[in-house]
C-alpha cells in the first residue's frame, strides 16, 4: 500500500514529503495522513475547502466581526461605523480594505464619502453564528 500526500515533492502541513518517496513501509497502514490532497488532482471539495478556510481567515479579527455585524442591517459610511465602533477612522478603512479585499463588502460613493454595505449576507449569518455560539460556550 503506497499513500501520498500531495503533488509528488510538494508535501504536506503534516511535513510529508509527498508522492511515493519515503512511504514504502510495512507499517504504513496504522499512519494516518489528514491532508486534503489526492494525487495530483484537488477536488472541488478541497477547493471549497480552501475558500472556506481564507473566509474565516478574513474574518478572523474582532474588528472585522464588529463590521460585518454593523453592515448587516443597512449600508454604513465610514465615519458611521467609527463612531458605532469607537475605533480611529484609519483603523476601521483598513479593516474595510481587507473585507472588500475579499469581496465581502461592496461600496458605493457618495461625493466625498463611501457607504460600505454586505456583498452577501450568508456572512452576516456566520458571524451572528459565531457570536452566539460563543456566547452559549461561556
Amino acid at each position: 500500500m503506497v499513500v501520498t500526500c500531495g503533488p509528488p515533492g510538494a508535501g504536506c502541513a503534516s511535513g510529508h514529503p509527498g508522492g511515493l518517496a519515503g512511504w514504502r513501509t510495512p507499517k504504513l497502514h496504522k499512519k494516518i495522513c489528514m491532508c486534503l490532497y489526492d494525487g495530483m488532482s484537488v477536488s472541488a471539495q478541497t477547493k471549497a475547502f480552501e475558500a472556506a478556510g481564507e473566509l474565516l481567515k478574513v474574518l478572523a479579527a474582532p474588528a472585522r466581526l464588529a463590521i460585518v455585524m454593523e453592515l448587516a442591517d443597512q449600508p454604513r459610511f465610514v465615519h458611521e461605523l467609527v463612531e458605532r465602533l469607537g475605533m480611529s477612522q484609519p483603523l476601521v478603512s483598513s479593516h474595510l480594505r481587507v473585507l472588500r479585499g475579499a469581496r465581502l463588502v461592496g461600496v458605493e460613493r457618495h461625493g466625498r464619502e463611501a457607504a460600505y454595505s454586505l456583498a452577501d449576507q450568508h456572512v452576516a449569518h456566520i458571524v451572528a453564528d459565531a457570536v452566539q455560539h460563543s456566547k452559549e460556550e461561556s
